[in-house]
């Protein structure tokens, strides 16, 4: 019923590693686990699936096709890993008490859960543990109260069927304040040359027209390690704080980061606009401007003439040869016919 142990079925580490402050390129470190459990099996899709994150990245994959462990960057290769329990049948339960709850909901039903710990450059810590149905926040665990938090009022059923059991919160309290930590150290120290490393960003600005004599600008900085940025719209020389609108830092594939802000301009006051980036991995600030590409640029009735003519030609050019080729071959018929 309860996802207090869940988590161990991969706790089996090699622990005793002290995290070196600051080694990794960050002031707050933090390890997940996200699990998602659907009510209806498909051939082609898992029922079952979870995903472990360090820092935002994910590193480890396990689902009910496989039925195993993938580790998902190099190092996590050499970390020991043991099935110690098999989660799936603790989301199972899970997810038909909520529907005993709710019997006329039918259809396909999601299950979920997210927790993990983070831990701070000065030493505090942090913990975290929710459960979502239908992709809506349902119920959480406060470790400080030691009690369920619902979200809203179908979850209520379930937190007083989970506090029946008091000995459980002391067990996901645990997990969160002191296991997860250790985890979190012990994966830092395994991929602490990954997680040290310093990728700058590469930047780009683009353009749109939203409204009449409303432009807006958009910068995009990509690739770059590790997650912090400093990354904002200028105006001869001011910073835009208000106008800009950005978007959250979010991961790549590869193991790096990409952000994007934009701010709705008036054409004319184009070339006053700068986008400051201020990284890591820069050893100066890289400032964008808009720079207009010869696609970007509106093409004259002259080049479209020549266009079309360029067309036309190439067309009539492959209608002569289709004809040449026709003609080649009847001649070589009646040639044929004639010996």
């Amino acid at each position: 019923m309860l996802f207090h142990s869940a988590p161990f079925w991969l706790l089996g580490v090699t622990l005793g590693v002290v995290l070196l402050r600051g080694c990794c390129g960050s002031s707050k470190h933090s390890l997940s686990y996200s699990y998602l459990q659907v009510s209806e099996p498909s051939q082609e899709l898992p029922q079952f699936i979870s995903m472990v994150h360090l820092d935002d990245q994910p590193i480890a994959r396990y689902d009910n096709h496989t039925r195993k462990l993938e580790p998902l960057v190099p190092w996590m290769e050499m970390v020991e890993l043991e099935s110690c329990l098999d989660p799936e049948w603790v989301f199972r339960a899970d997810l038909g008490s909520v529907q005993n709850f709710h019997p006329r909901n039918e259809g396909l039903h999601t299950w979920q859960a997210i927790l993990g710990c983070e831990l701070w450059e000065d030493g505090s810590q942090g913990g975290y543990f929710h459960y979502g149905y239908g992709g809506m926040d349902f119920i959480s665990f406060d470790k400080e109260t030691l009690r369920w938090v619902t979200a809203q009022p179908q979850a209520q059923k379930v937190k007083e069927k989970w506090e029946d059991d008091p000995r459980w919160f002391q067990e996901n309290k645990h997990f969160l304040e002191e296991t997860c930590i250790v985890l979190l150290k012990t994966y830092l120290s395994y991929g602490k040359e990954a997680l040290q490393r310093t990728e700058p960003p590469v930047g780009k600005v683009t353009h749109k027209t939203t409204r009449d004599n409303v432009e807006t600008l958009i910068c995009q900085a990509f690739g770059f390690y590790p997650k912090e940025i400093q990354a904002t719209w200028m105006k001869d020389e001011e910073v835009c704080k208000y106008e800009t609108l950005h978007r959250n830092v979010a991961p790549n594939s590869d193991g790096t980061y990409y952000v994007c802000l934009s701010i709705e301009i008036d054409p004319k006051e184009r070339d006053q606009f700068w986008c400051y980036l201020e990284h890591e991995g820069l050893q100066e600030p890289l400032v964008l401007a808009f720079k207009e590409e010869p696609d970007d640029k509106v093409q004259h009735p002259a080049r479209e003439r020549f266009a079309l003519l360029g067309t036309t030609l190439i067309a009539l050019l492959l209608l002569l040869i289709m004809v040449l080729l026709r003609r080649f071959s009847s001649s070589k018929v009646d040639e044929t016919a004639m010996e």
